[in-house]
């Protein structure tokens, strides 16, 4: 538990069809100590089966939490009794997903208007197992975005027994807004998550939403529990390969680069591919990790058409390794 703990100075956010097992693989030849968080994965989906298919991981990915959504607490409390059994670090409650998909479900940031059943939700969990029970959520929804409606909202989960708010700076607008447009157009307020730490020194707060770059990070961390990047960690990965010496104190970390990803990655493909996966799946995250430099279009063409193949196996990533280590990226 020690680890999680400290992992979370500094997170990579949960985030659909990106954060999946070979995205977090890639991210931990950028950076080891840093929390990493699956999909959303939905606690009724686990209910009814293909368990393997939602909850494996391979070992290099920890600390890692597993991030669910729902509403019903014995369906979340199985989730994170599941979690448990598969070894995860965490079990994480999605209150700030604001798609339409998610609200006919009953979860996500509309939740954030019922705090009564998010508390029976989150101390269903923690009964459940050992792990520690998380939420991420919005600093508010619709009307409803008041501090004082906020402050009211944390200390009523935090009484069912969460132990960290990941706190999304932005309020989410349930109708009007898709989900990107949710992410951007809503105005950033970090101010009301620092307001909530002042209130709430005992808890653990950590900020959520635009974050680009590790100079944003470090303002915050002086005064909140963690950081927690999203898009900007998928789309820039490399952008982050001082974390662990900057954030979590390695003098010694080995800064990774291009090149070292793609190689780092090898050894995992081959495991995956041996047990009959295909190489794209892993292969399509790499786009984003040369960019800025000439002849990177080309290397990403090149890296999609071999490994989109049939066939394609872990050489063709070894190919595209030898071809930035001899450019020196």
């Amino acid at each position: 538990m020690d680890d999680v703990f400290a992992a979370h100075r500094f997170s990579v956010a949960p985030m659909m069809d990106y954060t999946d097992r070979h995205f977090r693989v890639l991210m931990r030849q950028i950076t080891r100590r840093s929390l990493l968080y699956t999909e959303m994965v939905v606690a009724q989906a686990l209910h009814h089966g293909r368990r393997e298919t939602l909850l494996a991981f391979d070992p290099s990915e920890k600390p890692l939490a597993l991030q669910v959504g729902g509403d019903d607490p014995a369906q979340l409390a199985q989730a994170a009794r599941l979690a448990a059994d598969w070894n995860y670090d965490e079990i994480n409650l999605n209150l700030g997903c604001p798609s339409e998909k998610v609200q006919k479900g009953r979860f996500g940031a509309c939740l954030m208007a019922q705090p009564d059943r998010v508390a029976q939700c989150v101390a269903a969990m923690a009964a459940a197992g050992p792990l520690p029970v998380t939420v991420k959520h919005r600093i508010g929804i619709d009307a409803l975005d008041s501090f004082e409606a906020l402050l009211a909202f944390v200390d009523r989960v935090a009484a069912a027994g969460a132990s960290r708010f990941s706190v999304h700076a932005r309020k989410a607008w349930l109708s009007g807004l898709d989900p990107k447009q949710n992410r951007t157009i809503p105005p950033l307020r970090p101010e009301l998550v620092h307001q909530l730490k002042q209130e709430r020194p005992e808890l653990r707060i950590e900020l959520n939403g635009g974050l680009q770059h590790l100079e944003d990070c470090r303002p915050h961390l002086e005064h909140l529990d963690g950081v927690m990047v999203g898009r900007a960690a998928y789309d820039h990965p490399l952008r982050w390969r001082s974390v662990d010496r900057d954030l979590f104190g390695e003098s010694g970390a080995t800064l990774a680069s291009a090149s070292s990803v793609v190689r780092g990655l090898v050894p995992y493909a081959e495991r995956w591919c041996a047990g009959g996966g295909r190489l794209w799946p892993i292969a399509r995250h790499l786009v984003q990790v040369v960019e800025g430099v000439p002849g990177a279009r080309h290397w990403r063409r090149q890296l999609g058409e071999a490994a989109g193949a049939r066939g394609a196996g872990p050489e063709v990533l070894v190919r595209a390794a030898l071809q930035l280590e001899d450019r020196g990226l």
